[in-house]
C-alpha cells in the first residue's frame, strides 16, 4: 500500500479516467481499471475487492433499476412494430403547407417518440429514416434538417420514460416518479423553443424550409383529420398507461414500466404489427442495452466507492464550495464541469461518478435537490450534441443514407443553435424554477 493524500488520489482517479477515455477504450473498462489500480495501491487488494464486491452487490439489488430493461423493451417493440409510423405522415399532411413544416413535424414527432421510447439512439434513428429523406428531396437546408433531427431525437433521454432519470434518481436519493414529472416541463419547453427557432428562421429565409408547392397542395379534409387522430391514439394510450399511473399514484415507475410493456404488446397485436420475430429482436436488443447500462453502472459505482472511501470526494466538494462568489458561483462551476465532462465521457459514467459528490454540494448550498438534479440532466442534453462524445450526431451520421451527401460539418453546424437553446432553457429554469417543480408538487402521492 502507498500513503497518498486525498488531493493526489482525486487527481489520479479523475485524471486517469479522462486520459484513458481519450484512448477510445470502452468507458466501463476505463472506469473499472482506474478504480481497481488506485484502490489496490491505496487500500491493498483485500479491502479494494471488498469495496468493489459490496458496491456490485448493492447495485444488483437496486430495485428501481429493473425499470431500465422494461422501458427499453417497451421502446424497442414500439420502434420495430411501426405502430406510430402513420403519425409522421399525418403530421406532414397537417403542417406541410407551412414554411419549415417538415422541420416542425420532425420536432413534434420527436417529442412524441421521446415520450414513448426513452432510448436516444432509437429516437434519432427513426427520425433520420423517416424525416431526412423528405426534407432533402423538398430542398430543405441540410444543416437545419440535421439539427432538427439531433435536437428532437435527443429529447428521448429527457422526456420520460427516460433511462437517464431512472439511473440518476437513486444516485441522488430522489424519487424516480418525481423526476419523471419534473422532466416534462423542461422537455416540452425545449420542444416549443425548437419550433419557435425553426419558424423564425424559415420565415426570415423561406429557402431553408420551403412549404409544399401550391400545385401539389391538397385540402386538409375531415378524413385527414380523422387519420391524424387515429395515428395519435397509440402514443396517447401508451403515455397514459405509463405516466398516468405514475402521476395518479397507482404504481411506481418500475411497475408502470411493466404496464407500458404490456400496453405496447397489446397495441402491436391490435394494429396487427406483432410477430414472434419482432419479439425476439426486441428481447435481444433489450438484453444488449441493459447489459451495457449495468456494466457501466457497476464499474462507475465501484469507482465512486474507492473515490469516496479515499476522501477524494471531500476534496472535490471543498474545492467547489470554496469558489469565490457565493453559492451561485459554485453552482455555475458544477454546471461547467458537467458540460465539459459530457463532451468526453458517456452520460452513465458521469451520473454515477459525479452525482454522489454533487448531491452533497447541492445540499450544502441549499438548493432543492429535485431542481438541481433536473438542471444537471438538462445540461447533459448538450453532451449528446457536442463533439467529440456526441451520440446523437454520430447516430444521425451513421443512419443517414449516403446518397443525401450529409457531411459531419453540416450536422455540427445545424446542431449548434439547438445547443444554444438548451443553454437558454437552463437560464430560464434558474429564473423560473417552477418549470421543474410545479408538476411534481401536484402528484397525488410520492412514489419511488
Amino acid at each position: 500500500m502507498i500513503s497518498l493524500n486525498p488531493e493526489i488520489i482525486a487527481l489520479l482517479m479523475l485524471g486517469g479516467v479522462f486520459a484513458l477515455v481519450l484512448t477510445v477504450f470502452p468507458i466501463a473498462f476505463v472506469i473499472g481499471s482506474v478504480a481497481l489500480i488506485v484502490g489496490t495501491l491505496v487500500f491493498g487488494p483485500n479491502t479494494t475487492f471488498h469495496i468493489l464486491f459490496t458496491r456490485f452487490y448493492d447495485l444488483s439489488l437496486n430495485y428501481p433499476y429493473l425499470a431500465v430493461p422494461l422501458f427499453t423493451f417497451m421502446g424497442v417493440v414500439l420502434q420495430h412494430s411501426g405502430i406510430i409510423n402513420d403519425l409522421y405522415e399525418s403530421l406532414y399532411d397537417a403542417l406541410g403547407r407551412v414554411k419549415g413544416g417538415l422541420l416542425i413535424v420532425t420536432i413534434v414527432f420527436g417529442t412524441v417518440l421521446a415520450a414513448c421510447l426513452g432510448v436516444i439512439a432509437a429516437s434519432v434513428t427513426i427520425l433520420t429514416l423517416m424525416s431526412l429523406g423528405p426534407m432533402v428531396k423538398r430542398g430543405y437546408d441540410k444543416s437545419l434538417a440535421a439539427g432538427s433531427i439531433v435536437g428532437a431525437g435527443t429529447l428521448g433521454i429527457l422526456i420520460p420514460p427516460s433511462i437517464m432519470l431512472i439511473v440518476y434518481a437513486p444516485q441522488a436519493g430522489l424519487s424516480i416518479g418525481q423526476m419523471f414529472m419534473g422532466a416534462i416541463g423542461p422537455g416540452l419547453l425545449l420542444s416549443a423553443l425548437y419550433i419557435v427557432y425553426i419558424v423564425i428562421r424559415c420565415n426570415l429565409n423561406p429557402r431553408l424550409g420551403p412549404p409544399i408547392p401550391a400545385d401539389q397542395m391538397t385540402p386538409f379534409t375531415a378524413a385527414k383529420l380523422g387519420r391524424l387522430m387515429k395515428s395519435l391514439l397509440p402514443p396517447v394510450l401508451l403515455i397514459g398507461a405509463v405516466m398516468g399511473t405514475i402521476f395518479a399514484g397507482i404504481a411506481p415507475p418500475t411497475e408502470a414500466a411493466a404496464v407500458g410493456c404490456m400496453a405496447t404488446i397489446l397495441l402491436a397485436i391490435v394494429y396487427r404489427k406483432f410477430s414472434w420475430k419482432m419479439l425476439k429482436l426486441a428481447a435481444a436488443e433489450t438484453l444488449k442495452v441493459s447489459a451495457f447500462v449495468v456494466m457501466i453502472a457497476a464499474m462507475s459505482y465501484a469507482f465512486v466507492g474507492i473515490f469516496m472511501n479515499a476522501g477524494a470526494g471531500d476534496v472535490v466538494a471543498e474545492l467547489i464550495l470554496s469558489v469565490p462568489g457565493g453559492r451561485w458561483a459554485s453552482f455555475a462551476v458544477v454546471m461547467v464541469i458537467v458540460f465539459l465532462l459530457g463532451m468526453f465521457i458517456e452520460w452513465i459514467g458521469i451520473v454515477f461518478i459525479v452525482v454522489p459528490i454533487f448531491s452533497i454540494i447541492f445540499a450544502k448550498l441549499g438548493f432543492d435537490p429535485l431542481w438541481a438534479g433536473m438542471m444537471v440532466v438538462v445540461n447533459l442534453q448538450m453532451a449528446f450534441m457536442t463533439p467529440p462524445m456526441a451520440m446523437s450526431i454520430f447516430v444521425l451520421k451513421g443512419t443517414a443514407p449516403k446518397e443525401y451527401g450529409l457531411t459531419m460539418g453540416e450536422i455540427i453546424k445545424g446542431t449548434l443553435p439547438f445547443v444554444g437553446i438548451v443553454a437558454v432553457v437552463l437560464v430560464l429554469m434558474i429564473v423560473f424554477p417552477e418549470i421543474i417543480t410545479w408538476l411534481p408538487s401536484r402528484m397525488f402521492v410520492s412514489v419511488r
